[in-house]
This record gives C-alpha cells, sequence and structure tokens, in this order.
C-alpha cells in the first residue's frame, strides 16, 4: 500500500493551484482505474472550507456533482468565491484531472453555501433519532465483490444488517489521511465516509447489479464532533434505471444533517 493518506501533495502548478497526487487508497468499488466517491468529495470540501477563509461563516449545504470517473492520477484543485457577502456566499471547487483519452477536464465539482453564524443554542431541535451508540455496534465485513482500496481504509461498525428490511445503519471512520501530512477538519471527515451511504442503503446484489451515485447532497445543521460519522440510509429504487439513496448523519451527540444521492442502476449481465 502507498503512502498512509488518500492523497499526496504535490505542491503548486503554474496557474496557482495546488495538485495532489490520488493514492491506490483511493480506489473505489466499480473499477481499479478510479476513485471512490468519499476521497474527492472530501478535497472539494477542503478547497471549499479554505478558500476566502472567514471565522464568522460555516458550510451549511453541500452539493458534489461527479463529472465522470475521477481517475487515479494528479488531481488539480481549483476554488473561487462565486457569491460573496456578508451573511451568504456562496463557493465552488472543481478538481481536475487528466482523462484516458489525454484530454484535461475538470472530473469533481463542488458547490457550498456558507452562512453567517448566530448564537442561537437557547432554541437547540433535532428533527431526526439519534443512532444506538457505537458500543452497540458489530465490525462490518464487506463481501469480496466490495473489496477495494477505499473500503480497505475505513472501519465500519453495523448497527443494522446491511441490505435487510429499513435503512441500514453505521457508524465510520476513515483509517488514513484526507492528504499526507494534514488533520482532517470535521466536516472533511463526514465527506470522507458521507458518500458510503449508497451502499449502506442498498437492497440490490452487487453481484448482479451496478448502483454508482452521480452526486452528493448534504444539508448541515451542526459541524459534527468526533472521529466516528453516524450512517442511517436506505436506497428507493425505480422502474427505469435510476434510484435515489437518502439518509441521515450522525456524530456522537446526535443527528447533524441528511443526505442525498442520485443512483444510476443497471444490470451486470444484460444478456
Amino acid at each position: 500500500m502507498t503512502e498512509n493518506a488518500f492523497f499526496v501533495p504535490l505542491g503548486v502548478n503554474a496557474a496557482g493551484n495546488e495538485v495532489f497526487g490520488a493514492t491506490e487508497r483511493s480506489i473505489g468499488t466499480w473499477s481499479s482505474t478510479m476513485q471512490h466517491g468519499a476521497p474527492p468529495s472530501a478535497l472539494l470540501v477542503r478547497a471549499m472550507e479554505r478558500i476566502g477563509a472567514r471565522e464568522d461563516v460555516r458550510v451549511t449545504r453541500v452539493v458534489i456533482e461527479l463529472l465522470g470517473p475521477v481517475p487515479i492520477a494528479d488531481i488539480e484543485v481549483r476554488s473561487w468565491v462565486e457569491r460573496p457577502g456578508k451573511n451568504i456566499e456562496l463557493v465552488v471547487a472543481e478538481l481536475w484531472a487528466r482523462t484516458e483519452s489525454g484530454t484535461e477536464r475538470a472530473v469533481a465539482r463542488g458547490t457550498a453555501w456558507r452562512l453567517a453564524t448566530e448564537d442561537t443554542t437557547h432554541v437547540v431541535h433535532a428533527a431526526d433519532v439519534p443512532l444506538r451508540p457505537l458500543s452497540e455496534t458489530t465490525p462490518h465485513v464487506w463481501g469480496k465483490s466490495w473489496n477495494s482500496g477505499y473500503i480497505d481504509n475505513v472501519d465500519i461498525r453495523a448497527i443494522t444488517e446491511i441490505g435487510g428490511v429499513g435503512p441500514g445503519q453505521v457508524w465510520a471512520t476513515p483509517t488514513t489521511s484526507l492528504v499526507l501530512g494534514e488533520t482532517m477538519t470535521p466536516l472533511e471527515r463526514l465527506f470522507s465516509v458521507a458518500d458510503i451511504a449508497n451502499g449502506i442503503g442498498a437492497k440490490l446484489d452487487i453481484d448482479r447489479w451496478t448502483f454508482l451515485n452521480t452526486d452528493l447532497t448534504v444539508h448541515l445543521f451542526r459541524i459534527p464532533d468526533g472521529e466516528w460519522i453516524g450512517l442511517s440510509a436506505e436506497t428507493s429504487t425505480g422502474p427505469d434505471g435510476f434510484a435515489m439513496s437518502a439518509g441521515v448523519l450522525h456524530d456522537h451527540l446526535g443527528p447533524v444533517g441528511r443526505i442525498a444521492q442520485t443512483v444510476l442502476v443497471r444490470p451486470r449481465d444484460r444478456n
């Protein structure tokens, strides 16, 4: 296995943008040549937290668009403030890479609303029920078809049976760094595992079906605390090749937000 991180910093290019080398720890479930959706999501969040950083705002909603396979290759990060404002601002980040065809293009894009903070501790309320604690879980062992560099670098503890009746529920934490030599922020840690919601909530047999998400949207009403992220998710599959994974994100104190993903469903054997 390569360096103990999903990405290795390679410096700044001539355009002034950071460049990272993706390691084999970021390899996804569907192909050995493409990343799992979680590491690039977290790298985009890293950029969107840093661009024009301010102490008086925080991220409240993030949309990640996976514009195609994110390769195991050098990744350039571009970010900017799309809509500046005193109380509400929109920030954008893109990951650029050289594709198999030899062209350079954006392979993933993120947008985030950052809102000015205000003290509302006296009216705190969470609509969703907290998950059962980590102490009541068992280590989750994925089947052979799930094996990948990414899955091997996430510790997942099951609360419910994955693929069983009702939402799949787990606690998860990455066992490697996002960027070599850095400590993850709370949001980087959340997004380093949030994309697994599709797999946690899946009802389809992975040996018979592929179900790859094209995006994820996360709404957060609280910044997560601690090392572990809880996920409760379930996927609804339609009649014409598409599905929707929806769920709730947690920390040890309770719910922190909700996640939704669009899922492309295809049979492995079309014959």
